[in-house]
């Protein structure tokens, strides 16, 4: 039975600490939801793309993103609700510990901020692998820290035998949270990592199938779950519409903030005016200049597999036809392409097969020197330097790429320094960084953005590209997608 996106039965998958075993009951939750004959809506809090990968093989379903960093707390519900149309319950998985949010920001970005927005009751998995009695204390604390979030049961993770799931059942009765399930220890379900977290599903397709089905025979296994959704179908109405892409564009834009000039601190993101809120779509669908499709063109395949949804809707809404093309497969760009978008994901550990495929490189070269727009984010940025690892990349900008030690992760705040093909000097964006490699130099002589903290100038602003190593959610600034496609209309 289908319900409306704000009253869809949900639930809130959050545990103590990273480690404790969310994904596989998360993803397993849905998996076996799903095989139950339920449609399920797939959701991660934070910015992560790669668990949402897993999630969407699970419930067939496109996995998304619920930001409040990136997008604010104001979208949170109507994105939600977006992506739950149609569906018969939702699954959030959390991200992190449950209180873990953006740092020195309080419960911003939070898993327990994004339950509370959500009015729904979180499911807590504990990793019960090294204590017995001791849980009750820390599912107590857990339970009673903020009032305003709801737990609405344990899933015990990790447990021994009969005897510790007996102990751990008997501490948990004085808590007064509900054991919802028990998963025992077993060997870990196939779910390989490397330096930035788990290998996306792009790339173990097979592999990645017998995971989730393992995930999902294990909670269904371990868990109650008819009360798993007798407990989502208590979380509350919420209000407001759900946020739709066309809507989203019609919006008046907030005016800009001061441009931040090299070398010089960029001007505080938090004095800019509140935005406005959305207006009604115009009568009669949108304007002519909409109505005629352009093509942009998208990198995926296994090298670039991040990407949140809304982008393309975004982009489609705009009047772009959204063509996907693998940079590792196909020698030319899509025909007839007008601009292209290069995400987030792995070219480092493809850089051989992306320099051999040198038609594409001079193709994407060419496009470049023709002054149509390009958006490249992070991975982006990097195929487009001269080389990635001393391996030829695509020569757009005059910088070299390679493989570092260091972690880049964390959340930024950032201006735009220079005008470009995706926002006008002094538009504010909120980013994440995530990744281990170092362009030289940083920026170029028309900077990317100006970010607060740590306080630099970063990307590429040259004819019509644009590159960056901020990963960015266009939701919280749908004028980047329109005036994209009107760049790509114009060039």
């Amino acid at each position: 039975m289908l319900t409306s996106p704000s009253s869809v039965p949900r639930l809130v998958v959050a545990a103590p600490s990273s480690g404790s075993g969310k994904t596989t009951v998360a993803t397993g939750l849905m998996a076996a939801l799903t095989a139950r004959g339920l449609a399920v809506s797939p959701h991660k809090v934070g910015p992560d793309y790669i668990d949402p990968g897993y999630h969407s093989l699970a419930t067939g379903r496109t996995g998304r993103n619920l930001d409040s960093y990136l997008c604010g707390p104001d979208l949170v519900g109507p994105l939600f609700a977006h992506g739950a149309r149609g569906c018969d319950i939702a699954v959030v998985e959390g991200v992190m510990g449950l209180f873990d949010g953006a740092a020195g920001e309080g419960e911003l970005a939070s898993t327990a901020q994004v339950a509370k927005l959500l009015r729904a009751p979180v499911v807590l998995v504990v990793d019960a692998s090294s204590q017995s009695r001791s849980v009750a204390a820390l599912v107590h604390g857990f339970a009673s820290w903020d009032p305003e979030v709801r737990i609405g049961g344990v899933i015990l993770n990790k447990v021994a035998s009969d005897r510790h799931e007996e102990l751990l059942r008997e501490a948990l009765e004085s808590a007064g949270v509900p054991v919802l399930g028990v998963l025992r220890r077993v060997a870990q379900v196939d779910t390989p990592s490397r330096h930035l977290g788990l290998v996306p599903v792009a790339e173990r397709r097979a592999s990645a199938v017998d995971a989730v089905a393992a995930m999902a025979e294990q909670v269904a296994r371990g868990c109650d779950l008819e009360a798993l959704v007798a407990l989502a179908r208590s979380a509350g109405v919420l209000s407001g519409a759900a946020w739709d892409a066309a809507e989203a564009l019609v919006s008046s834009p907030p005016p800009p903030l001061p441009v931040p000039t090299p070398g010089a601190a960029p001007p505080d993101p938090r004095s800019r005016p509140e935005r406005p809120r959305p207006q009604s779509p115009p009568e009669g669908g949108p304007p002519d200049g909409l109505k005629r499709k352009v093509r942009v063109a998208v990198a995926g395949g296994a090298a670039f597999t991040f990407s949140y949804a809304e982008h393309a809707e975004l982009l489609s809404a705009a009047g772009a036809e959204v063509v996907v093309f693998d940079p590792l497969r196909d020698e030319r760009l899509p025909e007839g392409t007008r601009g292209l978008v290069v995400g987030g994901g792995f070219p480092e550990v493809y850089a051989a097969e992306l320099s051999s495929n040198e038609a594409l490189r001079k193709e994407v070269s060419a496009l470049a020197e023709s002054g149509a727009p390009v958006a490249a984010e992070c991975a982006g940025l990097l195929y487009l330097c001269r080389e990635l690892d001393g391996r030829p990349m695509c020569g757009v900008l005059d910088a070299t790429a390679r493989m570092s030690e260091r972690l880049t992760l964390g959340y930024r705040d950032a201006v735009a320094v220079s005008d470009s093909v995706l926002a006008a000097a002094g538009t504010r964006m909120r980013g994440h960084e995530f990744h281990r490699t170092v362009v030289e130099p940083g920026s170029g002589a028309a900077p990317a953005w100006g970010v607060l903290a740590p306080r630099r100038v970063e990307g590429f602003v040259e004819r019509g590209v644009h590159a960056s190593y901020l990963h960015t959610h266009w939701a919280s600034e749908p004028g980047v997608a329109r005036r994209f496609v009107e760049r790509c209309r114009t060039s």
